[in-house]
């Protein structure tokens, strides 16, 4: 367990994680576990989001950390997300163990502001049936408005190569980053197509933050991942 830094005060952080093994939930998760102890969160750990439906417990949680890839969520489950999160608890998370969950609700779909639908991947004749088939290299581009957010200044544009999000959205996002989806020979749209990759949305008294980069734990080692990732942890919690 990491030594406290004695320049913050104790908080609650909820880590929420499972679904698809595929995105790492207990190893992505456990590479913040620490950044967030030596901040004075006291961190609790849940597999599954029944938890959600604790109505004594969740008011208490200052920052959930979900990790949740697919899956499904019960009415009272989702209730108790989103009375804490109205209350002001945040909420955070990357890929799509936040931005992939729970597909069954559309009200967290709406909580959340956008909704994984695809990964484009390489040309037909590279494709060899693992998960490399979705990475492709692409740039994360930085808004205006970016340059003076506390999850996003002093970042620029960057490159990746790993699975490039195509995501449903709507304009109550404030977004910090994009990518844009190119259109390759063989792709069945006609035109470029732009997705946020990097959001906060304000839901009542709380904050949401969204990174939809970091598929595996490779990705949030990527220096300019993990800033922004550890950075919205902290910008999102009460």
């Amino acid at each position: 367990m990491s030594t406290p830094d004695p320049r913050f005060t104790t908080k609650t952080a909820l880590v929420v994680r499972g679904g698809w093994d595929g995105h790492q939930p207990v190893e992505a998760t456990n590479f913040f576990i620490p950044f967030l102890e030596a901040r004075g969160y006291t961190v609790r750990v849940e597999e599954s989001p029944a938890v959600y439906a604790d109505s004594y417990y969740m008011p208490s949680v200052d920052l959930i950390v979900q990790s949740n890839t697919m899956t499904s969520i019960e009415k009272e489950e989702f209730e108790g997300l989103q009375s804490a999160v109205e209350a002001g608890t945040g909420l955070a998370g990357w890929h799509g163990g936040i931005a992939d969950s729970y597909r069954n609700n559309s009200d967290y779909l709406q909580l959340i502001g956008g909704q994984f639908a695809a990964h484009p991947g390489k040309a037909p004749g590279e494709l060899t049936g693992d998960q490399s088939d979705n990475y492709r290299p692409h740039t994360i581009n930085m808004t205006e408005a970016a340059a003076s957010h506390p999850i996003t200044e002093g970042i620029t544009n960057f490159e990746l190569t790993t699975e490039q999000y195509w995501v449903l959205h709507d304009d109550y996002n404030d977004v910090l980053a994009t990518t844009t989806q190119a259109v390759r020979p063989w792709d069945p749209w006609k035109r470029e197509i732009t997705s946020p990759a990097i959001w906060t949305r304000q839901w009542g008294e709380g904050r949401i933050f969204v990174s939809t980069p970091g598929h595996r734990v490779d990705i949030l080692e990527n220096p300019n991942v993990k800033t922004i990732i550890e950075r919205g942890l902290l910008w999102a919690s009460r």
